[in-house]
Parts: structure tokens; C-alpha cells; sequence
């Protein structure tokens, strides 16, 4: 397989880009692919993670990206990624302008965005997918573009708000993952969800399977009517 490559990214901060990256990039290094992640926060909290990995995890190798201050592809940039890297993804940092958040994006990316259910991140989100297919010309740019709603509880007033915003968008909205400590303990232990066998994480399973079937799914394949809910089991 080529390199596959997977853009995180919200210019609103707090939206959970950090669990979203930190959970795909333990999926497939459990898949026994060569991970590389690029986090572009100046926390470092992508990275902060891997350390925590203990040894017996397949290995995820790590890049602080956050020192490339322009956000720029440059050609040093680049090279960071050997030839035998499967999944580059990439933690890509808030609040940066669209042009200079762009100039990450290559041919065929799949950019994730995660929304979490608040009147102020649902604006901020409808202005950023805006500026990314006016501005960022995303659609021409042949970049994928998928939404994820975050932290959100089953059957209350904001997460129907949040449904009916994501469904009103032109771009696919494939998963909602709820709110729980899991993602929490896996972020202090430096684990993903995939890498857990506990029954009691069968749900957050289940909710990332339509994730992943869209990350693996081929770029040409048509996916406006991907329309996934929460299962029917109380969460």
C-alpha cells in the first residue's frame, strides 16, 4: 500500500483532535503497520501519549511537528517521513489560519474533523468547514472530508442540535463517540480503544467501526449517504 494520510483538524480548540489521533494511530500500529504521527501542538499531548505506550504495544514513531512554525509542507518537512512509513497522522494545530492549515493538505488526504455538541463549537465548526471548501478549495484539491461528533450523550436537547447541524452538511458525518472517562484512562495509559479487551468498551467499539471503515474505504468510492447513529443500547 501507498501512504496513507490522515489530517485531524478543527481551528477551534478543545474539540478532542488529541483522542481522535492518538485512537487511529493505535488502530492501525495494531495492525502492524508503520505509524508515524506529526503532532503540531505545542503541548505536545500526541506525543506525551506515545512515551506513555509501554514497550509490548506495537510502536508508534512520533514527530514534533509544533517546531515547524509556519505549518508549511517545506521540502525538510517532507523528508521526516521514510519511505516505509504505511499511515502518516497528523495533529494538525487550532487556531491556524485556513491558508496556513491548508498548506498541510496533499492529493487524496482524509481530513477528520470532530465537533463537540455546544452552541459555540457547533458555529465555530460551520465557519471552519466554510473557509476549508471555499477558501481551502478542499473539494478541488481532491481532499476527503469527514465529521465526527465528540463527547456527546444520547437523547439530550444539545446532541440533537449537534445531529441536525451534521446532517445538514455536504459532507459525510460517520460516527459519534460518546462522552466517557475510557478515553480519559487510555490517555494516561497511552493505549486506543482498539487495544482494549474489556467488555465494557464494546460500545466505543462499535461507534469507531464506521471510522475506520471510512478511512479504508478507496478514495474513489462515493460516501455522501454515510449516516451513522448510536446503536440502540443505552449508553
Amino acid at each position: 500500500m501507498g501512504l496513507q494520510r490522515i489530517l485531524i483538524s478543527n481551528a477551534k480548540g478543545g474539540c478532542g483532535k488529541t483522542t481522535i489521533t492518538t485512537n487511529i494511530a493505535s488502530h492501525y500500529a495494531q495492525q502492524g503497520l508503520n505509524v508515524r504521527l506529526f503532532d503540531h501542538d505545542n503541548q505536545g499531548s500526541s506525543l506525551a501519549w506515545i512515551n506513555r505506550r509501554a514497550e509490548t504495544l506495537n510502536t508508534i514513531h512520533g514527530v514534533d511537528a509544533s517546531k515547524n512554525k509556519d505549518h508549511r509542507l517545506t521540502r525538510s518537512w517532507q523528508l521526516r517521513v521514510p519511505p516505509e512509513t504505511d499511515v502518516a497522522v497528523i495533529d494538525t494545530p487550532a487556531g491556524a489560519e485556513i491558508i496556513e492549515l491548508t498548506s498541510l493538505f496533499q492529493h487524496n488526504d482524509s481530513v477528520l474533523i470532530p465537533v463537540l455538541p455546544s452552541p459555540i463549537d457547533i458555529h465555530a465548526t460551520a465557519h471552519f468547514i466554510k473557509e476549508l471548501l471555499t477558501t481551502g478549495k478542499a473539494r478541488k484539491r481532491m481532499i476527503r472530508l469527514a465529521v465526527i461528533a465528540n463527547r456527546v450523550r444520547k437523547n439530550t436537547i444539545m446532541y440533537h442540535a449537534l445531529e441536525r447541524f451534521l446532517f445538514s452538511l455536504n459532507i459525510p458525518f460517520i460516527s459519534s463517540l460518546r462522552d466517557t472517562q475510557l478515553y480519559a484512562r487510555a490517555i494516561e495509559t497511552g493505549i486506543g480503544v482498539q487495544e482494549l479487551s474489556s467488555s465494557r468498551n464494546k460500545i466505543d467499539r462499535e461507534q469507531w467501526a464506521p471510522i475506520l471503515r471510512w478511512l479504508e474505504t478507496p478514495v474513489t468510492s462515493e460516501r455522501a449517504d454515510v449516516r451513522p447513529l448510536f446503536s440502540q443500547q443505552e449508553i
